[in-house]
């Protein structure tokens, strides 16, 4: 076997364990599944109003703030990861790159915070 089909031999083995594993969960979730949803299971969540209602009826913005806090939060942790992995061997203007990131990140959470954008009344 060549040195490099060698190297990416394991990772060959994993996606196929990966996707024969997700394979078998998705037809044991097909056959298995119950499929009597009573009205409570398919009533609207997380954005508070029914998704086949009228397209102009009004609805609270605070749904849409929040869901754009968490994709800033979360790109803030795709950020974060790499950058902690290679912490090592950064400098120090990578450092204090980070750290002035982070110190907007902040105030602006506590921006938010102070405004009443994350109460819910």
């Amino acid at each position: 076997m060549s040195e490099i089909a060698q190297d990416y031999l394991p990772i060959i083995i994993f996606l196929g364990i990966a996707i024969a594993l997700g394979g078998l969960l998705i037809l044991a979730a097909a056959v298995i599944a119950v499929r009597n949803p009573d009205p409570e299971k398919v009533s609207a969540y997380e954005c508070g109003f029914n998704a086949f209602d009228d397209a102009r009826m009004k609805f609270d913005v605070r749904f849409y703030l929040v869901s754009i806090l968490f994709i800033i939060f979360d790109l803030e942790v795709a950020f974060l990861f790499p950058w902690a992995v290679a912490f090592g061997e950064i400098s120090m203007a990578a450092f204090w790159s980070m750290m002035v990131f982070l110190g907007v990140l902040t105030v602006g959470f506590a921006y938010e915070w102070k405004k009443g954008a994350l109460e819910w009344q």
